[in-house]
């Protein structure tokens, strides 16, 4: 795990300053790589490449930027987990490493831009290709590494992270459409940041550049092509296999592995899973909220340290936390994305900094098996609406009305929500309906003047994911996790990455292995969502890894964060001074006046106020003072 950057003239013509610039780019992404830095130039300075270290792999020789003897030169972020698979099958490639940099190297020696179809793990990398005097580039399939870029005056610019990029730019502007992607859904669709001009190449493509074009090229897809032909045992069976071999898989480290354990399902059976593969007393990391039992589930975690014998970590959160750390959380994530669990989560991962190089984590359990509880509000809607019009027979309901009943008790914190989604109509299309259902914009009032956001129409660029061809068309189930599978799962990537490396630790995620994945895609809905049960066959796999408080518990927490409880109390003058002052009073987006009037109101779990402090946070940074792109 690193930290990567380059510049390379369009024009091959030699760059000023390039040893200068490649320098203050590493020196910006230090907190990516503290073990080692270094650069590549090319012999015509043209291009070149910054790499800082996290060593992980091969801890002696596996520096970078590397070169080959054929003249090609790598910049590399990840890890590859099947490298010593790979070695053994490119064994006539002379070798001087045991890194999975240099199997990187040898693959595209031998397979070209083909050589990603036999990748298995997260990267991000720049590989120059001296014979054919291109820059091939490319990320992996889920968005697990970043990979930004951009470019000014016919010279491309690329780091992992945006603020490595800023310093090139004549000006740095908002990015209105990303902006109002942002105010709707708390992420952003396609390649757009927060930034003006500057591009997220997105997960599964490649980018290649040459004789000044880029070409960009989408190499993996997930398609739900649905097996109706196997039991349910044999998908349990199966599923059973992919899970262990991938948790196995990315235990593969030269350094001690931990894990972050929060006491959810997905979290709880890595930590499980992984305890039982290691020899020493293993370690696991998790935070908690001392502000009573809807914002503390520490219980679960503790009952798994219990049962498998693990060292748990525990960090206590309190509102002097927030007050700490969050200008730090604001700056480390480039720009605002998803919900507040970056704060808790850039704490916790700075606790696991001081005991581990290397975590796993749960990340992507949700969107592979139907995890969150808008799935179960959604179709519920559309059961009653079966009921009612006679149609709930016509195949395409996978659960009855009847089976959904017992496990509605999920629902019972999310009764506001329900009241919000069923306000604004009701028995819609079903991508209108799920629209409905994540909207932020329904929260707000007054406080965003969307005339001045122009006319771009986020529903259309939804429309085009939740309906795409890759997912059948019948299975709603399918179409909703798949759409946040698209884009709620970069982002919280995003803060997954952004949140470790910010503390120069590895995040790593089993369950984004694309065997797991691309079987999961296969499952038919109603043995994902049995009965109305969120993520059913994973639970029903995994559950002898697990102790029965976990297996049993039906309140899916997910790390909530009280800062609505915290603004009407320690935070509250913190948050006012922010709003309150001349340059939040200037925005020409939102009206401030408003905003404090109303943030007091929100109840326990809304993200409306998070949303804006996040974003006006944000704006103090990177558009207000520019100086603080180096914050550290």
């Amino acid at each position: 795990m690193c930290g990567i950057a380059g510049i390379i003239n369009l024009d091959h013509k030699e760059y000023d300053n390039l040893s200068r610039d490649l320098q203050l780019m590493n020196s910006i992404q230090a907190h990516r790589g503290p073990d080692d830095q270094s650069i590549w130039i090319h012999s015509n300075r043209h291009i070149g490449f910054a790499h800082r270290r996290l060593s992980i792999i091969d801890l002696s020789k596996g520096t970078q930027p590397m070169t080959d003897k054929m003249g090609n030169s790598i910049c590399y972020n990840g890890e590859i987990y099947n490298y010593i698979e790979l070695k053994n099958e490119l064994k006539d490639y002379p070798f001087c490493t045991d890194s999975d940099t240099e199997v990187i190297l040898a693959a595209y020696n031998k397979w070209g831009a083909n050589c990603l179809e036999h990748l298995r793990g997260m990267f991000s990398f720049a590989i120059w290709d001296e014979a054919n005097n291109h820059l091939f580039c490319a990320r992996d399939r889920f968005g697990i590494k970043p990979f930004y870029y951009t470019v000014v005056n016919n010279v491309f610019f690329f780091a992992s992270e945006v603020k490595s990029l800023l310093s090139f730019l004549s000006k740095i502007d908002i990015n209105i459409d990303a902006l109002k992607e942002y105010l709707i859904f708390q992420l952003y669709l396609g390649n757009k940041t927060l930034f003006q001009n500057i591009n997220e190449l997105p997960p599964a493509h490649s980018l290649r550049l040459k004789n000044g074009v880029i070409e960009k090229n989408q190499y993996w897809e997930v398609y739900y092509n649905v097996d109706f032909d196997h039991t349910d045992k044999y998908f349990q069976d199966k599923l059973k296999y992919l899970i262990e071999d991938s948790v196995k898989f990315h235990l593969r480290s030269d350094v001690p592995v931990g894990a972050y354990l929060s006491g959810g399902i997905d979290s709880s059976i890595v930590s499980s899973l992984a305890s039982d593969y290691q020899s020493e007393t293993f370690k696991a990391f998790t935070g908690k909220f001392d502000y009573g039992p809807l914002f503390d589930e520490s219980i679960y975690a503790k009952k798994l340290a219990e049962m498998k014998n693990i060292d748990l970590h525990e960090i206590s959160i309190t509102s002097q936390d927030f007050l700490d750390s969050i200008q730090k959380v604001i700056y480390h994530l480039d720009y605002p994305v998803a919900g507040p669990g970056s704060f808790p989560q850039f704490l916790v991962s700075k606790l696991a900094s001081k005991h581990r190089k290397v975590v796993l984590g749960g990340q992507g359990g949700d969107e592979i098996f139907g995890g969150y509880v808008r799935y179960l509000i959604a179709y519920f809607e559309q059961c009653i609406k079966g009921a009612i019009e006679g149609t709930l027979n016509n195949g395409n309901f996978i659960v009855t009305y009847e089976s959904i009943i017992p496990n509605l008790i999920a629902l019972n914190n999310y009764k506001s929500l329900l009241q919000e989604f069923w306000r604004k109509g009701i028995f819609e299309n079903l991508d209108q309906r799920y629209y409905r259902l994540i909207n932020r914009f329904s929260d707000f009032d007054n406080e965003v003047r969307w005339d001045e956001l122009g006319d771009y129409a986020p529903f259309e660029h939804f429309q085009q994911i939740f309906n795409k061809d890759n997912v059948g068309s019948n299975s709603y189930f399918d179409k909703m996790t798949h759409f946040d599978f698209k884009t709620l799962l970069p982002a919280l990537l995003q803060i997954e990455d952004r949140m470790s490396m910010a503390h120069g630790l590895e995040s790593r995620v089993p369950f984004l292995d694309h065997p797991l994945v691309e079987f999961a895609a296969t499952m038919p809905s109603d043995i994902k969502f049995k009965n109305g049960t969120l993520k059913k066959v994973l639970i029903i796999t995994m559950k002898n890894s697990l102790p029965n408080l976990i297996v049993e518990r039906k309140n899916k927490m997910g790390f909530p964060v009280p800062l609505n409880e915290w603004l009407k109390g320690d935070l509250y003058t913190f948050v006012y001074d922010i709003f309150n002052s001349q340059k939040a009073k200037e925005r020409p987006f939102f009206n401030s006046e408003v905003i404090l009037k109303n943030f007091s109101k929100e109840h326990k779990f809304s993200r409306k106020i998070w949303g804006l402090l996040s974003l006006e946070l944000w704006m103090q940074c990177f558009i207000d003072n520019t100086a603080q792109r180096t914050i550290n």
